[in-house]
């Protein structure tokens, strides 16, 4: 069976459209323009059952896999949520993962327990100002001082960095940018950290973005999360699941925007001809919608094989690409459709024209995916 014909993930599906329905589409403009989405709505979903989708029961989640986190991601857009409410939601997505797989009972019950009930916010901090999409060359610094770290540095585009009550932090541990890289868990409140402005973006307005500053920053070793110096790897695993996840939101917005194209274009009409009519407007819809399925089946094809173990790292870039090359198409060409009313911040497919933008450059550029592929075909 596939991802989309269980019993189980159409209730999962029907639970997703009906939590946006009720609990996102009459306040998602508001929080747009808020520039965040309320705690309240982390605990929201945490009782419903969705926002622990993908992990497991052990460590306080809703079970799962990553199917079925895709299916959550999938159907909320399509339900008329975005990808910068995803953002928002599901920041623990990317936060939680390194700390589950390192099975520190500690760590788990402090951080990803009450995350997973809704009641605590993280983040994931790995890029710095200078640094863009070079992992392997962090330079904030974290040096040993007995049973602490001393962390001093600077991180940005932090996803939820004003929200967040701890943020899970890459450190350098032995000389700025040699790539022997950490993971320490760093609470909100702790002296010398400081949460900078929330920065202003072109999308993702009800996603929470900030700068970092780390100034003598002690943090416990018992922060540390997994064996020093195992962080760059631990980092490098957890990508394919951020990858495949940003690859479901460009596919979805796509989806979401062929639909309200079509319905647009069949209401709407023009030298007293309704837009649908037209052989040029219906090959286009046509068009659009064969991009949005293509990419949709070979993210679904690309994470079973993810599921089941097989090394796919270049078949996850590739998915990234094709999935948001689709939704670029899609997004402008909707858009375009929709005329002058598609410029305006009533029409919902204007938030998904700016929301798309930086699919292609979060998790890893379209670029670095192209590096990526160029390697994993021998060039």
């Amino acid at each position: 069976m596939t991802i989309v014909d269980t019993p189980e993930r159409r209730q999962l599906r029907e639970l997703t459209r009906a939590f946006v329905t009720k609990e996102v589409l009459p306040y998602l403009d508001d929080w747009e323009r808020a520039g965040e989405v309320p705690r309240s709505l982390h605990e929201t979903a945490a009782k419903v059952g969705l926002l622990g989708v993908g992990f497991p029961e052990s460590v306080g989640g809703s079970g799962g896999d990553l199917l079925d986190s895709i299916l959550v991601t999938e159907e909320i857009i399509r339900s008329g949520g975005s990808s910068g409410l995803i953002a928002a939601l599901f920041t623990h997505g990317i936060a939680l993962p390194h700390m589950v797989a390192s099975h520190d009972d500690g760590l788990i019950d402090r951080y990803v327990r009450p995350t997973l009930a809704g009641t605590m916010i993280g983040a994931l901090a790995i890029t710095e100002p200078d640094g863009g999409s070079d992992v392997a060359g962090i330079r904030t610094f974290a040096r040993r001082d007995g049973d602490h770290y001393v962390v001093n540095g600077a991180k940005t585009y932090i996803t939820s960095g004003i929200r967040a009550d701890f943020v899970t932090t890459a450190v350098c541990t032995v000389l700025p940018g040699s790539g022997a890289l950490s993971l320490l868990v760093i609470d909100k409140g702790t002296p010398g950290f400081t949460v900078g402005r929330r920065l202003e973006k072109l999308g993702w307005h009800c996603s929470d973005t900030a700068e970092l500053s780390f100034v003598d920053v002690r943090v416990p070793v018992a922060n540390r999360v997994g064996p020093e110096d195992t962080g760059f790897l631990a980092i490098m695993q957890q990508f394919a699941t951020e990858r495949l996840s940003l690859a479901t939101q460009a596919y979805a917005t796509a989806q979401r925007c062929v639909e309200l194209a079509t319905r647009w274009c069949r209401d709407r009409s023009t030298f007293g001809r309704p837009l649908a009519s037209r052989q040029l407007v219906r090959h286009r819809l046509a068009e659009m919608h064969t991009r949005a399925e293509a990419a949709r089946a070979y993210v679904h094809d690309v994470a079973e094989r993810v599921v089941t173990g097989q090394p796919v790292v270049t078949e996850v870039a590739m998915a990234k690409n094709v999935a948001v090359a689709a939704c670029d198409f899609v997004v402008d060409a909707a858009l375009q459709l929709h005329g002058g009313f598609g410029y305006l911040r009533d029409a919902e497919v204007e938030r998904h024209y700016r929301d798309a933008r930086i699919l292609g450059i979060g998790g890893g550029t379209t670029e670095i995916m192209n590096e990526i592929i160029a390697k994993g075909i021998g060039l």
